[in-house]
């Protein structure tokens, strides 16, 4: 089956001259010679729903005064405009929907033609001139921007016009050293230019400079579709001697094709043939197109061969000379391997005669006017009668082209047994087309993968497995019984197994295969499909001129990954039905080896996933249910699906079946390798290897299966008893210690009784019992219990999960500090002085730093000891300030301690800023009878602390004996002070003035006569 059905005309008797076509979203813009533009709406349709509905909406007269060659679109954001290149060579952007007046371009004189382009592109804003461009924070990171180019192929030059986002940019230009027929854009950057039928280059806009193509000279073949028309005249040469058009057309991101000499060529983006294959046309075409992932290409009447009934036989007559098909053909090949897939002669809707000199077939040009730029189907040609009067009468043709569904050409592809064909036409579509292409491209390579081991390429099989997260259950039924069990199915049903289609039987084949062919041979007139046989059929005629090309979607898709036969080949019968390759007994140890690598690789995965949803063989292969509870069907059942989308319960069925599966085949390859089974947790009964085991000393794989079975006391046992034998103590202790810090709070009274003896051998190893980060404890628990064997102990663990697990529940800082403070007591009555201060710093440093604990009660216990700095301390926490340096003061005579003490506890503006000061007074003013003199002390305090104590009260404190040669560094200071500068200086303006004062009443005083005598 072909990948197009057959073209449906949408508009028929259209009597214009059509140029041009362009479609853009439900509309179809038609240009014709005498400048008008008639605009349909086109409503599609399913293709089992026929044809698509079009309704004309508007005719736009005299758009252009001469013929309109080329429509396009610019369609950015609010911007929406019609791109019309006419006769004149002129381009002229027409608002549509809008009253706005038409834009001519007026840089793009002479024009030939033009492209347009959109893509969303990451710009560079431009930086600030204020700043510098080392300035971190003048760096902006790229903006995404929509840019629209329009590039116009000029006389020996190209224009390039773009916006951003709908804003202009400025209009560029180059010079081209011939003028461009043809622009394909290949991305934002990147255009191939046709400037002949010979002549071509890459011009690329960032450099804005051309590079020509060139290509090696065209190959000579002996079966040369020239050769093979020498004998043909009439009509037939007239095709062959038209003279030829350049044809270019993007196939890729950084691919395009041109037409050269009859010959299709790959060029990739940097003007270099790209592809050692290439297209090899009976003659120059006269238009390409591409709708992914297929080219199109019109191809001349009298080129293109098609076979006659009589010489359907594998290999052709010499005396039978074939026949070719008298009208334009339109040929569909394959943009991934090149290769043909469908040949639709012209007319379309009838078949085309087949010996060649029944009657002469009205013919027509075809032009592909639709742009391809988007790749996409549907596309849009015309057709119009060669003849004159028939072209008057009948006028132009609109056709449809549209695609088959993917859906059905995979499922053919499928049904063939083409699997490495249905994968390369799968990686060319997106997901937008196919919604569920993830799951078909699962089912495809299973089968393909399938198709593999049959071959005996069980490595490339399994690899294949292993990457799909293929149920293991369906991977294991490949192999016999011996490995698979009851899961184990035959060859033949392999295939349905695995999705695909049921079993055919020999004779049921052969008695298709020919009765498909017989239908082929004996078609029609009557059926409407009758072109399309005609059609496929013309493919195995014409390619075996080419060498024997395969026929079909699958021969077009899938030849570069291997040969599929054409018409004229033998067919290899359907892989269902393959007669199997009778295994050797080197492919059945190959074949387990293989198997062995994927049990292998999912054994691991499949684990961590189960303890990931807390099912473990440690915990729960003892309570689940055996495998042989499930059903065949349940288990084939499960999902291919990656492990962290399956249930629990589907883990836990498919670790059963890949353990099961790795102990068989064991026992079948590797008999002596049985105990690696048991090295890690798995789901095999003890029963069957406890005993091999321990005959062989394999102690290490024992111990780790009584660990995968909850046998805890079992493996314990085992390990005290491995060792007694050790004479290192750390080697006698550290596999009991691995093995207890694996142990969950499920087995804590386990962990309690095995731990004694470790404890009793030695405290600080086994202290590692309980600093496992794999598990975590019951901390209370734990603490009690090794408050049991030693305080030390308990408290050297909840110091541990303190400072080192960072634990924040108040018992356990209260716990702490009990357990200092009963340490320390205890070692005081003992008169061990060395751990009675060891233990009672840690406690002062302890209720220093740390902000947990229960202060109340804590100093409730002490209130009655003789721990004075302890005491002091709580008592700082509790805002008792005053008492806390009375047991600095007079308890503990530590004056630097209370010194310090106040330091930490000052601050300024708050309550406690007179914590200096009340350490003054009890040196100067002593609440408690003492025999010392605290002056000393108190005038250390003043000179050090000056700052931070009240003036007046200092002064007022201090004994009258107290010289100010005591004080004098005081005194300055306190002098110094803003308040008391200002008081002095106002103190002696006032002395000063009442001095003045004094003195002018003494003179005031004085009295003198004046008369006449003393004058």
């Amino acid at each position: 089956m072909a990948p197009f059905v057959l073209p449906t005309p949408i508009i028929t008797g259209f009597k214009e001259k059509i140029d041009a076509l362009a479609i853009q979203g439900d509309r179809l813009y038609v240009g014709t010679s005498t400048g008008n533009l008639h605009i349909y709406n086109v409503k599609e349709q399913n293709i089992d729903e026929g044809e698509a509905a079009i309704t004309l909406v508007e005719v736009k007269k005299a758009l252009t005064r001469r013929s309109i060659e080329q429509l396009g679109f610019v369609k950015h954001m609010d911007l929406n405009l019609l791109v019309v290149l006419s006769e004149e060579a002129s381009v002229t952007l027409f608002p549509l929907s809008t009253s706005s007046p038409p834009t001519p371009l007026q840089k793009a004189k002479a024009a030939f033609s033009f492209a347009v382009h959109s893509s969303v592109q990451h710009i560079e804003p431009e930086p600030k001139p204020e700043y510098s461009a080392g300035d971190d924070f003048a760096k902006s990171k790229p903006i995404p921007m929509l840019v629209t180019q329009l590039v116009v192929g000029c006389r020996r030059k190209v224009v390039i016009y773009s916006w951003r986002d709908g804003e202009a940019q400025e209009v560029k230009e180059a010079p081209l050293p011939h003028s461009a027929r043809i622009i394909s854009f290949l991305d934002q950057d990147t255009m191939c230019f046709a400037y002949s039928p010979s002549e071509y280059a890459m011009f690329s806009i960032s450099i804005m400079t051309a590079v020509d193509i060139t290509t090696p000279l065209p190959t000579t073949t002996s079966t040369s579709a020239i050769g093979a028309f020498s004998g043909l005249t009439g009509y037939m040469t007239l095709g062959l001697g038209a003279k030829p058009k350049p044809a270019s057309a993007r196939i890729s991101e950084n691919e395009a094709l041109i037409a050269k000499d009859g010959e299709g060529i790959v060029i990739g983006a940097d003007a270099k043939v790209s592809r050692s294959t290439s297209i090899e046309w009976p003659a120059p075409p006269e238009e390409l197109a591409y709708v992914k992932p297929y080219i199109f290409s019109v191809l001349p009447p009298g080129c293109v061969p098609i076979q006659t009934p009589d010489s359907s036989s594998s290999t052709l007559s010499t005396q039978t000379q074939p026949t070719f098909i008298p009208t334009t053909v339109i040929q569909i090949r394959s943009s991934i391997s090149l290769l043909t897939t469908q040949n639709i002669p012209f007319p379309f809707n009838a078949s085309a005669s087949t010996s060649g000199t029944a009657g002469v077939i009205a013919n027509s040009t075809i032009r592909l006017l639709t742009p391809s730029t988007s790749d996409k189907a549907p596309l849009y040609l015309v057709t119009t009668p060669t003849d004159r009067t028939a072209a008057t009468a009948e006028g132009n043709t609109i056709w449809q082209f549209k695609m088959k569904s993917w859906v059905e050409q995979l499922d053919e592809l499928v049904n063939g047994g083409q699997y490495a064909d249905a994968l390369a036409l799968l990686n060319t579509l997106d997901e937008a087309v196919l919604p569920d292409k993830e799951t078909r491209r699962t089912r495809i390579r299973a089968l393909n993968a399938v198709a593999d081991y049959r071959e005996a390429k069980f490595d490339v099989a399994i690899d294949t497995f292993i990457e799909l997260d293929f149920n293991p259950a369906k991977v294991v039924a490949l192999y016999p019984e011996q490995v698979a069990g009851r899961l184990s199915v035959p060859r033949e049903e392999w295939i349905p197994l695995y999705g695909g289609p049921e079993p055919i039987t020999g004779d049921a084949s052969s008695t298709t295969s020919n009765s498909h062919e017989g239908k082929q041979d004996k078609v029609e007139d009557k059926s409407g499909d009758t072109a399309e046989a005609a059609g496929n059929s013309t493919i195995s005629a014409a390619d075996s001129i080419r060498g024997k090309i395969g026929t079909g979607i699958g021969a077009g898709l899938g030849a570069i990954m291997r040969h599929v036969p054409g018409k004229d080949e033998p067919a290899p019968p359907p892989p269902p039905t393959a007669k199997p390759k009778r295994a050797v007994p080197d492919d059945m140890q190959r074949s387990i080896e293989a198997l062995l690598r994927y049990l292998s690789d999912r054994r691991p995965k499949l684990g961590k996933a189960l303890e990931a949803v807390g099912i473990t063989p440690k915990n729960q292969s003892h309570a689940t249910a055996p495998l042989s509870e499930a059903s065949i069907e349940e288990l084939f059942s499960l999902p291919n699906a990656p492990l962290a989308m399956l249930t629990p319960e589907q883990l836990l069925r498919c670790a059963q079946i890949v353990d099961t599966a790795l102990y068989k085949s064991y026992l079948v390859i590797r008999p002596s390798l049985l105990g690696s089974l048991c090295r890690l947790p798995n789901w095999c009964e003890v029963s069957e290897v406890e005993e091999d085991l321990r005959t062989r000393q394999k102690f290490a794989e024992l111990i780790d299966l009584y660990h995968g079975k909850k046998m805890h006391a079992q493996a314990l046992a085992l390990l005290r008893q491995l060792g007694e034998k050790e004479e290192e103590v750390e080697d006698k202790l550290s596999p009991s210690i691995s093995y207890l810090q694996k142990l969950g709070p499920e087995h804590l009274q386990q962990i309690f009784a095995s731990a004694r003896w470790v404890f009793a051998t030695d405290t600080n190893i086994a202290f590692d019992i309980f600093t496992s980060e794999d598990v975590e404890l019951p901390r209370q628990d734990v603490s009690i219990f090794l408050a049991g064997i030693d305080p030390k102990i308990s408290a050297r663990y909840l110091e541990y999960i303190i400072e080192e697990r960072h634990e924040q529940t108040p018992a356990f800082h209260d716990r702490l500090a009990e357990l200092y403070f009963s340490m320390a007591m205890s070692a005081k009555k003992r008169g061990d002085d060395q751990t009675r201060n060891e233990v009672y710093t840690k406690l002062l440093q302890f209720i220093s730093s740390n902000h947990s604990y229960s202060v109340d009660r804590l100093y409730g216990a002490l209130s009655s000891t003789d721990l004075f700095e302890a005491r002091a301390i709580l008592l700082g926490r509790l805002g008792r300030h005053d008492q806390a340096l009375e047991l600095y003061v007079y308890r503990m005579h530590d004056y630097l301690k209370a010194e310090e003490y106040c330091k930490q506890v000052y601050e300024p503006g708050t309550e406690i800023e007179g914590v200096f000061l009340t350490l003054l007074r009890l040196y100067l003013r002593p609440t408690v009878n003492i025999n010392e003199d605290l002056l000393a002390p108190a005038l250390e305090l003043i000179s050090r602390h000056n700052s931070r104590l009240d003036i007046v009260e200092t002064l007022q404190l201090l004994p009258p004996l107290v010289t100010g040669q005591d004080v004098r560094a005081f005194l300055i200071e306190a002098l110094r002070a803003p308040i008391f500068d200002t008081s002095v200086i106002r103190h002696i303006s006032k002395a000063r003035n009442d001095q003045l004062s004094r003195k002018l009443m003494l003179l005031q005083r004085n009295r003198v006569k004046v008369t006449d005598s003393r004058m």
